[in-house]
C-alpha cells in the first residue's frame, strides 16, 4: 500500500511538472496573423475557436456585428479589461494574449476587422495542448456579450 501511494504522488508530481514546463513552452510563439486577409484556420483540436468559417462546426462561432464607428476601440477595451495584453494592432488587426494564472498557459486571441460585410472576426487558441477545457470559446463569449452590454450602455 505504501509503495502505491509513493507511486501515485510521483505521478501526481511528474503530471504537475509536466504542466508548468508546457506553460513555459507556450511564452514562445506569437499569434498566426492573416492568410489572404483572414484569420487562420484552426487545425485538427479542441483548444481553438475562429468565425470565419461556419462549415467548421467543431470549432466556428458567430462573428461580431459591426454596428458602432468604434468598434475596434471597444473590443481593445474589452480586452485589456479581460486581462489580455495587445501585442499586435493596426487599423483591422489586433493580436492579443491571455495567460492563465495557475501553469502560465499562454492563448492568442485575433481579431479581424471585415469592413465590406460589417463583421469583426475573432480566432482564439491555445498555443499549446490539444484540450483546453472549453477556456477559449468561453473567452470569445465573454468577449461578445462585453461588447453587447457596452453598445447597450450607450
Amino acid at each position: 500500500m505504501k509503495t502505491f501511494l509513493i507511486l501515485v504522488l510521483c505521478l501526481i508530481v511528474a503530471i504537475i511538472v509536466l504542466m508548468f514546463i508546457r506553460g513555459m513552452m507556450s511564452k514562445h510563439g506569437t499569434a498566426l496573423g492573416l492568410t489572404d486577409g483572414h484569420l487562420y484556420k484552426c487545425a485538427d483540436k479542441l483548444n481553438c475557436v475562429y468565425t470565419e468559417d461556419p462549415e467548421d462546426q467543431s470549432h466556428y462561432l458567430s462573428p461580431i456585428s459591426i454596428t458602432h464607428p468604434a468598434s475596434l476601440s471597444i473590443i481593445k477595451d474589452i480586452i485589456r479589461t479581460m486581462g489580455g495584453t495587445i501585442q499586435l494592432q493596426n487599423d483591422s488587426y489586433i493580436a492579443a494574449t491571455f495567460t492563465s494564472s495557475l501553469f502560465r498557459f499562454v492563448d492568442d486571441l485575433e481579431i479581424r476587422v471585415d469592413s465590406e460585410e460589417s463583421l469583426i472576426h475573432i480566432r482564439s487558441a491555445s498555443r499549446v495542448g490539444y484540450s483546453d477545457f472549453g477556456v477559449n470559446k468561453k473567452r470569445v463569449e465573454l468577449l461578445k456579450q462585453l461588447y453587447q452590454d457596452h453598445l447597450g450602455d450607450r
